[in-house]
């Protein structure tokens, strides 16, 4: 199971006052209203930090971090992935998944098909699972409770019915 997960990447600094353009990755940017603490992560290292300040541009979130009060000091940190610890995530509703949790996932049908869970479409109306079936290909499976008899995030696994003419 994941212990981070993805709310943004830095896309560019904002100003000369340690500002930085974050392109949000979670379903509801509002959420940086409410985040404290975030981690600055690249490939090499992962680096926590604290959030003074945000405010909203476009499709953009600004972020201001305690400490780090001029372009040149936050310049380093353009292209890196803000995560936030899984204790610190949303609070998920019933019968509601982090797609971080999805992917890879063992899916069986209710005729005893196999697959994996390679990637989550999210659409206005519900989201949509990437699921390669053993035998048959790339299926697209609505996440509706018709769809999705169970999940179990702890052992990985999916319980799913195929509506006539998904597998075609």
């Amino acid at each position: 199971m994941e212990q981070f997960f993805q709310v943004g990447v830095i896309t560019s600094t904002h100003g000369i006052r340690g500002e930085v353009k974050v392109f949000p990755t979670t379903n509801d940017p509002e959420r940086f209203r409410k985040l404290k603490k975030v981690i600055l992560a690249s490939e090499k290292e992962q680096i926590p930090a604290e959030i003074q300040g945000v405010r909203f541009s476009k499709q953009f979130v600004i972020v201001k971090f305690r400490g780090i009060d001029d372009i040149n000091q936050v310049e380093p940190y353009k292209g890196r992935q803000l995560l936030v610890a899984r204790k610190d995530a949303v609070a998920l509703e019933q019968d509601e998944y982090y797609i971080a949790d999805l992917l890879g996932m063992d899916v069986v049908t209710d005729e005893g098909e196999t697959g994996v869970l390679r990637d989550v479409i999210e659409t206005g109306a519900n989201e949509v699972y990437v699921v390669e079936l053993d035998g048959f290909g790339e299926v697209l499976i609505p996440a509706i409770r018709e769809c999705i008899l169970s999940v179990d995030v702890e052992a990985g696994s999916m319980r799913v019915h195929l509506l006539e003419g998904l597998k075609e």
